[in-house]
C-alpha cells in the first residue's frame, strides 16, 4: 500500500466547481509519497519521467501548438515548455496538472503516472478495481484481449495447473470438457491464438508452476487420474518441444509450493494486472497494485527450484520415470 501526503484525493476542476481549498493549491515539488511497509519508494524521480511522457501524449492528442496548449489550460507558455524539457526536475502545481487533465480530458493520477486509467472524475475504487465476472474456466476470451493489448510488455503469469499455451488438445478436453460455458473445441482454439500470440518476436511471458503440479500430472493423480498415460506422455513431450522453440519469449519457472504460495494471476505489463478466483477475475489497473503483483512474482521467480534453461532435463526425468 502507498500512503499519499495529502489531506484528500485532488481531481481536475471544470467549470462549474468551486475554486480550490488554498493548502490544496501547493506546489507539487513538495510532493512525496510514503511507502507502507514492505512497498517500493515512489517519488519525484520516478514520477516526472512518466508525467513528461504522459504530459507529450496529451499534447499530441490535443493537435494544438504549446503556445494554444497554455493558453488553453491558462499557463505560461514559458511554464510548459520547461514542463516538457528534458532533465526538468521540477513538477508543476497542482492546479497546473488539474488545467492540463482537464484540457487533455484525463485525470491527475495519469498524468502522475499513479493510475493506468485515464478516465477523468473516475470514482477511485472502480478506477483501480474492475471484477470481471462469467469467468468459468480460468482459459478465458478476455485474457487474449488483455495480452494483445500488452504486446511489447513482459506478461508474469501464474497458472491454476500448468501453462494451458503448452497443453495438448488432449489434455486442454480433459480439464474443460466439464466447463458448459465455453466447450472444449473453443478452449483450443483459444490456447492456439494464444501459441500464435507467443510466436511473434515482439513478445516475452514468464510463467511460474509448481514442482508438485507437474509431479502429480506425470504420475496421474489429482485432476488427471482419468486421463491415459499416452496422452501424459505426449502432453511432457510437448512442454519440452515447446518450451525449446518459445525460448527466451516463454520462460517457464518450477517453484516449491511447500516454501512459497501463489494464486493464480496474471501481471500485464504496466497496463493491469488480473488474479483468478474461479469464477471471477479481479482486475487491477493502478501502478501501486500492478507493482505489488509484479513484486509478488519475482519473488517466486527468485525461489525457483528450476529454471528455465532445465526445463527440458527435468521433464525428462519425469519421462523417464514412467509417466
Amino acid at each position: 500500500m502507498l500512503r499519499l501526503r495529502c489531506s484528500c484525493r485532488i481531481r481536475a476542476i471544470g467549470a462549474d466547481d468551486a475554486a480550490p481549498a488554498p493548502h490544496l493549491l501547493r506546489n507539487f515539488n513538495s510532493f512525496r509519497v510514503s511507502p507502507m511497509p514492505g512497498a517500493g519508494a515512489l517519488d519525484r524521480r520516478n514520477i516526472l519521467p512518466c508525467f513528461q511522457q504522459r504530459l507529450r501524449q496529451v499534447l499530441a492528442r490535443s493537435e494544438m501548438s504549446q503556445t494554444e496548449f497554455a493558453r488553453a489550460a491558462g499557463i505560461d507558455r514559458s511554464t510548459l515548455s520547461q514542463l516538457l524539457t528534458a532533465g526538468a526536475d521540477r513538477l508543476p502545481r497542482v492546479e497546473s496538472v488539474a488545467a492540463i487533465a482537464q484540457i487533455g480530458n484525463t485525470s491527475m493520477d495519469w498524468l502522475l503516472g499513479l493510475s493506468q486509467g485515464e478516465q477523468p472524475g473516475s470514482d477511485m475504487v472502480s478506477e483501480t478495481l474492475q471484477i470481471e465476472r462469467d469467468a468459468p474456466s480460468p482459459l478465458d476470451e478476455r485474457l487474449l484481449g488483455w495480452l494483445k493489448e500488452a504486446s511489447g510488455y513482459r506478461v508474469r503469469h501464474i497458472p491454476t495447473t500448468f501453462p494451458d499455451v503448452l497443453k495438448t488438445e488432449a489434455v486442454i478436453e480433459d480439464e474443460y470438457s466439464h466447463f458448459v460455458a465455453l466447450g472444449p473445441r473453443r478452449q483450443i482454439e483459444i490456447t492456439q491464438s494464444r501459441l500464435d500470440y507467443l510466436r511473434q518476436p515482439e513478445t516475452e511471458i514468464e510463467c511460474c508452476t509448481a514442482i508438485q503440479t507437474l509431479e502429480a500430472f506425470a504420475m496421474g493423480e489429482d485432476i488427471w487420474r482419468r486421463l491415459k498415460p499416452a496422452h501424459r506422455r505426449a502432453q511432457l513431450e510437448q512442454i519440452v518441444a515447446l518450451c525449446d522453440e518459445l525460448y527466451p519469449r516463454l520462460r517457464l519457472f518450477l517453484y516449491d509450493r511447500r516454501a512459497m504460495f501463489s494464486v493464480p494471476l496474471t501481471v500485464f505489463g504496466p497496463l493491469r494486472a488480473a488474479i483468478y478466483l474461479g469464477q471471477t477475475y479481479f482486475v487491477f489497473h493502478s501502478t501501486e497494485h500492478i507493482r505489488a503483483l509484479t513484486r509478488h512474482f519475482d519473488q517466486i521467480v527468485r525461489g525457483a527450484v528450476v529454471e528455465p534453461t532445465g526445463i527440458a532435463d527435468y521433464v525428462k526425468t519425469l519421462l523417464a520415470r514412467g509417466a
